[in-house]
């Protein structure tokens, strides 16, 4: 199957969701300390592009040295901002994303390279933090009250930014609440020739103790440059419970 051959849109309305990671062999994705690492990022960078996707989402921790430190505006008596979506750049040819639930990151402008940012949060986070991104021209999207609903918030990228193919390359918990939810479509792993081996290590998914079991159905498998590893999962039943909230 080619990487760029499908550009059809997931279920129900939402994107089609790829988790695209590079674990070692035994599931770490801690790349620090691996030998080679420089040869595993350039080649999953290369994979990333070939993927095809209109935008890739990650978590808050992943995101910040992306961001920068740009300093919040002093606290004012200005009028509440209206908890509703702010898109500041409409029909962006890619888009980075970002789950920042309490909204901690501080964007030094709009744009990652050339991808418009987009950042998930929850209605909890003060009127400043709004004007903040509005300012900086950073778009948002509220995806629930108190905790992010990741279905509703994977509707909103197809409805509100026209998101078609998504690539999900977040940390252990990120991934796990979109496996939980049910929504990942398909997997891209860069198996890393490292046996890692850690205790205690992020690994490619953490959904809790009784976490969902997908059954996958092998799509590719191709060796790459450096004893790399690229394997290609479709996922055959993405039903799971309705627990896939960061």
């Amino acid at each position: 199957m080619s990487p760029k051959r499908s550009r059809s849109s997931g279920r129900s309305g939402r994107p089609y969701v790829i988790c695209h990671m590079g674990p070692s062999v035994d599931g770490r994705i801690v790349t620090d300390g691996w030998p080679r690492s420089a040869r595993l990022s350039a080649e999953y960078e290369r994979i990333h592009a070939a993927l095809g996707a209109d935008a890739w989402i990650i978590g808050r921790i992943s995101m910040a040295p992306y961001a920068g430190r740009a300093p919040l505006p002093a606290r004012g008596p200005r009028a509440r901002v209206p908890r509703t979506d702010f898109i500041a750049r409409a029909e962006a040819p890619s888009y980075a994303i970002a789950l920042d639930p309490s909204g901690r990151l501080r964007w030094e402008s709009g744009a990652i390279d050339a991808e418009h940012a987009v950042t998930v949060l929850t209605e909890r986070v003060p009127d400043r933090y709004l004007r903040f991104l509005r300012d900086r021209g950073v778009s948002y999207l509220f995806g629930g009250r108190d905790r992010i609903d990741v279905p509703a918030v994977l509707g909103k990228l197809r409805a509100r930014l026209g998101i078609r193919r998504l690539l999900l390359e977040g940390g252990g918990k990120i991934n796990g609440s979109f496996l939980a939810a049910g929504v990942i479509d398909e997997l891209s792993l860069l198996v890393a020739p490292v046996a890692d081996g850690s205790v205690g290590t992020p690994a490619l998914f953490d959904a809790g103790e009784s976490g969902p079991r997908l059954r996958l159905r092998l799509l590719s498998a191709e060796r790459r440059p450096g004893d790399l590893l690229w394997v290609r999962y479709r996922v055959v039943n993405a039903a799971a419970p309705a627990r896939g909230r960061p």
